[in-house]
């Protein structure tokens, strides 16, 4: 079993969180401690359930609920983005790192609920 942090899912996991941190930072102060502060626990959320499915056996509730979670990001941010809170470029890139870690828990998960395995 790898450590989490050298997964390539904890990678991207890790820069989409990174980018939410600032993006909620430049966000207008009515609106960084309810939508911005769910925002930034939401992608936390999903870092560390990596780590758990990483060390976990059976990984698939954990994977089930990490993208869940990676939803609900990826709706805040949109509403973010419509709302004018954040710049349509960096929502944009989020989307496509939520994409990205979406794809990998989706086969991550397949694989766990796999006979095989």
């Amino acid at each position: 079993m790898a450590l989490h942090q050298q997964l390539p899912i904890y990678k991207v996991a890790y820069d989409l969180f990174n980018l939410v941190t600032d993006l909620v930072r430049n966000m207008p102060r009515d609106f960084k401690q309810s939508i911005g502060a769910e925002i930034n626990r939401e992608c936390l959320r999903v870092v560390v359930l990596i780590a758990r499915a990483n060390s976990a056996r059976d990984k698939a509730p954990y994977l089930s609920e990490l993208i869940e979670r990676l939803q609900v990001a990826e709706f805040l941010l949109r509403i973010s983005c419509d709302k004018k809170l954040i710049a349509t470029s960096k929502y944009a890139q989020a989307i496509s790192l939520t994409g990205m870690v979406g794809k990998q828990a989706g086969g991550w998960r397949r694989s766990a609920l796999s006979p095989a395995s």
